[in-house]
């Protein structure tokens, strides 16, 4: 099963969002492997964001993902990074799909409600950065054989 990263952002956290973000990824049939709430300092954000570091607005990101303390969750699942960005919706709340994270909770680019990995890639470096070997749980999902068929297993 291949696992991915979510941040619940400052804005998700405001809003009293929490349960309702981590409800549509339990009721898609992902299985939670790990959350917690941290404080995000600059240490770190440099590190997450370097593909932003060049951008006029790195500063700005900052200053928002360090506004309140975040939910960094490991959820897992066949597929769990395209899953879940496909949840989550387009990353401008404006041009998100009704239905979506995105698309039913935010209106702004920035304050958009969650962070997700792009990639599976992306998760595997993503999640070391935000939890420690035992802070990721195994245990058997007794609905996994009403969520997959067997020989997706």
């Amino acid at each position: 099963m291949e696992k991915t990263l979510i941040i619940l952002k400052p804005s998700a956290v405001q809003r009293n969002l929490i349960g309702e973000v981590t409800s549509r990824f339990e009721r898609k049939g992902l299985r939670l492997a790990g959350t917690k709430m941290m404080q995000l300092n600059d240490a770190i954000l440099d590190i997450h964001y370097a593909h932003l570091k060049e951008k006029p607005f790195f500063d700005k990101v900052k200053q928002s993902m360090k506004a309140t303390p975040v939910i960094v969750q490991c959820w897992e699942g066949i597929d769990a990074a395209r899953v879940v960005r496909n949840l989550i919706g387009k990353t401008n709340g404006r041009e998100a799909q009704t239905g979506t994270i995105r698309g039913d909770f935010a209106v702004s680019s920035q304050e958009n409600i969650v962070h997700a990995s792009d990639s599976a890639q992306s998760a595997a470096i993503e999640l070391k950065r935000f939890f420690r070997d035992d802070e990721i749980f195994e245990y058997k999902l007794l609905a996994l054989p009403n969520l997959y068929a067997s020989d997706e297993l």
